[in-house]
């Protein structure tokens, strides 16, 4: 046994040099490894999660321009720069980065974070002297094997994050990705910025000037790629509540780069309130535009992402669940369909709360909103009869731990079928960003005093 531990202990750096790409000999592992910092309190503090976007396999027409994106080859020597809105604050931090649905192994040459100039979203410019290097287990590159995630190194930005704030994060890819299956999430409603070349430590992405090749002046758009979730050290007090959603949960209907999701309201709200209890939730938004909760759609269906969108993310206590608007609408409108239909959401929405439990994760169930009006595809009687059950059994059924009724929030009280007409933003389906105000202010607080 002896031997076999010093074995171990001889042979872990070199194993792990193998598994970044990088076949150096131990002691040159351990000469050029940066110290990683070792994070302090462990009996008072942990990781949270204060940001994460549920990873997605890229549809074409997302996936990037040209020339960034050729036959087979996605970011070569292309550096990636993008901003999020972190929901809790912390001594230390440290970076998820996903490679769930690439074809390949996902390459990353380096990777940094700063803080973005003038603290704002969808800009490429960083403040200066606040950029920092990242490393994974000690190296600054990192061979992501295909369907993995990898968990950076911890990283202490001074001054220390705060809630709100604006974090970016930089990745540089020298070979890019041998295929043009890539995991991002296309509803960012943020502007992402790439370059041809290495920016990892520069304070902005080149601007166009004249004479420049394809792709050395900075590209943007209203996407992430690759980046999954931001976790900080916080005390134990410190937990995350995670929404499972879908396009209305992702934004639909926010402006770009304005954080007015209706996640982003609630944390607005949480942080307001001047309660301690509520300033120390994170608010995670694992919602994904034409998400169903029983068939894939843009996504995978909510029953089956449940372990890796909720379980697997860091310190949740509280997980809200908005689905079931897009089985519906997508299902047939015939009447014995529907009432089918009705039973087996009911039936995945008992699911997913005894998995929540099993957790100790305290489960609450929003009311489907309403999707009635002209024009509107899902529109039909015996959908919105579906919509009434189900709303019905969320209410009364006693399996949810709380209930958040948005469909009375958002309803139009002389046509209960349709969006009031102040919250619509004109396809009867999406809220616009007053409705996701109306929703926010009216969400009972009190359910994340709930404890199991």
């Amino acid at each position: 046994m002896v031997a076999s531990t010093r074995l171990m202990h001889l042979l872990a750096p070199g194993l792990i040099a193998v598994f970044l790409g990088n076949a150096v000999s131990s002691q040159e592992l351990e000469e050029r490894a940066p110290a990683v910092i070792t994070p302090p309190n462990r009996a008072f503090n942990h990781w949270v999660d204060s940001w994460a976007s549920m990873p997605q396999l890229t549809e074409l027409h997302n996936l990037p321009p040209a020339p960034f994106n050729t036959t087979g080859l996605v970011f070569a020597n292309t550096t990636v720069r993008q901003t999020v809105r972190l929901t809790l604050g912390g001594d230390l931090l440290r970076i998820r980065i996903s490679n769930a649905f690439g074809g390949s192994n996902l390459p990353i040459t380096g990777v940094s974070v700063a803080l973005p100039a003038g603290g704002v979203s969808g800009i490429s410019e960083v403040q200066a002297g606040t950029s920092q290097r990242v490393t994974f287990s000690g190296e600054e590159s990192v061979l992501i094997p295909q369907g993995a995630l990898v968990v950076s190194d911890p990283i202490q930005l001074k001054p220390a994050v705060k809630a709100a704030t604006i974090l970016t994060v930089t990745i540089y890819s020298k070979e890019g990705q041998t295929t043009n299956s890539v995991t991002s999430h296309p509803g960012s409603r943020t502007t992402s910025w790439f370059a041809r070349g290495d920016h990892l430590d520069a304070n902005d992405l080149p601007a166009a000037v004249e004479g420049q090749a394809e792709g050395e002046a900075k590209t943007g758009v209203a996407h992430w790629y690759w980046l999954s979730a931001v976790e900080v050290w916080a005390a134990k007090r410190n937990t995350a509540v995670v929404i499972v959603g879908d396009s209305i949960t992702d934004g639909r209907g926010s402006t770009d780069n304005a954080n007015n999701r209706w996640p982003d309201l609630l944390l607005n709200r949480l942080l307001a309130s001047r309660r301690p209890s509520l300033q120390s939730l994170a608010i995670i938004n694992q919602a994904a535009g034409g998400n169903r909760i029983l068939n894939d759609g843009l996504g995978p269906n909510a029953l089956s992402r449940i372990d890796r969108d909720v379980l697997a993310h860091s310190s949740v206590t509280h997980a809200i669940i908005f689905e079931g608007v897009n089985d519906i609408g997508t299902a047939s409108t015939d009447a014995g369909v529907q009432a089918a239909l009705a039973n087996r959401i009911i039936w995945s929405f008992k699911q997913i709360v005894e998995r929540l439990h099993a957790h100790d994760i305290v489960a609450i169930g929003a009311t489907i909103t309403p999707f009635g009006g002209p024009g509107q595809g899902y529109s039909d009687p015996n959908r919105e009869a579906t919509r009434k059950k189900v709303n019905e059994w969320i209410r009364t059924g006693r399996v949810f731990d709380a209930v958040a009724d948005f469909d009375k929030v958002l309803a139009d009280p002389d046509a209960p079928g349709q969006l009031l007409e102040a919250y619509n933003t004109g396809d009867y389906l999406h809220p616009n960003v007053a409705g996701f105000q109306a929703i926010v202010d009216k969400f009972p607080l009190n359910v994340f005093d709930l404890r199991l």
